[in-house]
């Protein structure tokens, strides 16, 4: 297991509205867009029970331009 495991999606959510992301609308499925207005950034996430995959969670701080280590140490 890697150092992004075990997030869930309430721990995902709760770092990214610290980075100042914001829920924007519902997409396809179980699905969500967060917007953050002062990067012009958007980033889709899953809203699943459970563990996030690392690769997944990865996926989401690429799309919105966060550092791993920065997201792991807020």
């Amino acid at each position: 297991m890697g150092r992004l495991s075990g997030f869930t999606y309430r721990d995902i959510v709760r770092i990214l509205k610290a980075f100042g992301f914001n829920f924007d609308r519902q997409a396809a499925g179980s699905h969500e867009i967060w917007y953050n207005e002062s990067t012009n950034r958007y980033t889709t996430i899953p809203n699943h029970s459970g563990d996030m995959p690392e690769g997944t969670l990865r996926a989401i701080l690429k799309q919105a331009g966060i550092d791993q280590n920065d997201f792991l140490n807020s």
